[in-house]
């Protein structure tokens, strides 16, 4: 399937902005399932000062302003064609060690209920029991906008009973490592079945299964990733990969606007006649 995805980002201040840093993890790569045919990020309002490639892989580029500013516009877009490989992302890259990912971090720490979602896992192999904890926590956390923030913890969202795709995947990272099982944290987009305009990017888990390699788990949807999902960065938490990060320096309020577009421009049929 090929989609065309248009994210925009946009940070309005009340007074200027004496300095600020962001770091933008918003460019999509080459990778099994996905093959980017085009894609551009324009900022205006702040200065690009690098891009590199950071510890997990992701294309990063970090911008600033300062000075008189009072707006920071941000549109990534472009096309990226995918491929059906039933969640499996496949055999481990990078420079990261495989041992990192069972690491936990203050977002995916396993509390009480955390263990015992994991102890309670059925199947008769590891791949069936990762299928059971996707049902589960889908059953589990009601998916519910606004109840939840970019600080609030696997535990605090199993507790409470909803969250969204962001919770789904930061319990079932810290259920998996609970099992020993590597697990990391993915951002990317999705292509909704009822809307092309959307108000915030997608996340997703992926856990590292013998045999199979990387698996992805789409616990807020109860469905592993398809053509639908596009990936644009990893790590071992929401920190490590969240589209848009970053520190500023003086006291003006901000209000930021997400407006973002996933559409289906071709079908796989289509594509392969």
């Amino acid at each position: 399937m090929r989609l065309r995805i248009t994210h925009t980002t946009e940070y309005r201040y009340d007074d200027p902005v004496q300095y600020s840093l962001q770091r933008l993890r918003l460019s999509p790569q080459d990778s099994p399932g996905q093959k980017v045919l085009s894609w551009n990020i324009v900022v205006d309002g702040a200065k690009v000062e690098a891009g590199f490639n950071d510890q997990f892989g992701n294309h990063t580029h970090l911008v600033s302003t300062e000075g008189d500013s009072h707006s920071v516009h941000i549109v990534a877009s472009g096309e990226v064609e995918t491929e059906d490989r039933a969640g499996v992302f496949g055999p481990h890259q990078g420079y990261v060690p495989l041992w990192l990912y069972l690491r936990d971090t203050p977002l995916t720490k396993p509390g009480k209920l955390i263990r015992e979602l994991a102890r309670s896992l059925s199947g008769g192999d590891e791949l069936a029991k990762m299928h059971d904890l996707m049902g589960k926590l889908n059953a589990q956390i009601a998916y519910e906008t606004g109840s939840t923030g970019t600080e609030t913890t696997a535990e605090q969202a199993l507790e409470a009973g909803h969250g969204v795709c962001q919770d789904h995947a930061h319990a079932f990272i810290g259920a998996a490592r609970a099992l020993s099982l590597p697990a990391r944290y993915v951002s990317g987009y999705l292509l909704m079945d009822d809307r092309l305009e959307q108000t915030a990017t997608h996340a997703w888990a992926e856990v590292y299964l013998q045999g199979l390699g990387w698996v992805g788990f789409d616990a807020a949807n109860n469905h592993c990733p398809d053509t639908r999902y596009v990936r644009i960065a990893t790590g071992l938490s929401y920190a490590d990969a969240a589209p848009v990060s970053g520190m500023r320096i003086g006291l003006a309020g901000e209000d930021l606007t997400v407006k973002l577009m996933v559409e289906a421009t071709q079908s796989q049929n289509q594509s392969q006649s």
